[in-house]
């Protein structure tokens, strides 16, 4: 299973894999039971984790880096259901945290999700990306490529007025 598969799903709880895509939402497989359902984006929002950043005194940084330091830490999780204890850790785990913008409840999910990943031996790293110029040259074209297609695929503004057609409507 790869970190930049999953996600989190507002109004459900834990984590889950992203297993396939549709036009109006996602088939996702939960972390914690292992069951599989349709989650519509009509609803649900999806947030992957790759994409969630926490405030710092200093610049932003991307969740990767606190699970990281909850790795390396010596420190023992403390229980999520005490916001006293869950502070505590994170100002020695990850010192530098913003605590006056990130919530106690933030915090709780930070742990939640951590405990999903580890259970379920994820390993927490970001999506390789290229390291040198020579290696985001070679990316680049692949880039250059796809406007193209984009630009067919959208249809030309005209300022001409749009015609209306009547058609025969099916009455049921």
């Amino acid at each position: 299973m790869e970190y930049n598969k999953l996600a989190s799903v507002t109004g459900l709880g834990g984590l889950f894999e992203l297993l396939s895509s549709k036009s109006d939402g996602a088939v996702v497989r939960s972390l914690e039971d292992n069951s599989t359902k349709f989650v519509s984006s009509r609803i649900h929002n999806f947030s992957h984790l790759e994409s969630i950043e926490v405030y710092t005194v200093k610049d932003n940084v991307n969740l990767v880096d606190v699970f990281l330091a909850m790795k390396a830490s010596s420190e023992k999780l403390p229980d999520a259901g005490n916001p006293k204890a869950v502070k505590a850790y994170f100002e020695k785990v990850y010192p530098d945290m913003d605590f006056s913008r990130v919530y106690a409840s933030d915090m709780k999910k930070m742990i939640k999700w951590y405990e999903i990943l580890v259970k379920n031996e994820v390993e927490i790293k970001l999506s390789e990306i290229p390291a040198s110029a020579d290696d985001a040259e070679v990316a680049a074209p692949a880039v250059t490529k796809a406007k193209p297609a984009e630009q067919k695929a959208a249809p030309a503004k005209s300022n001409a007025p749009a015609k209306k057609i009547n058609t025969p409507r099916k009455m049921a």
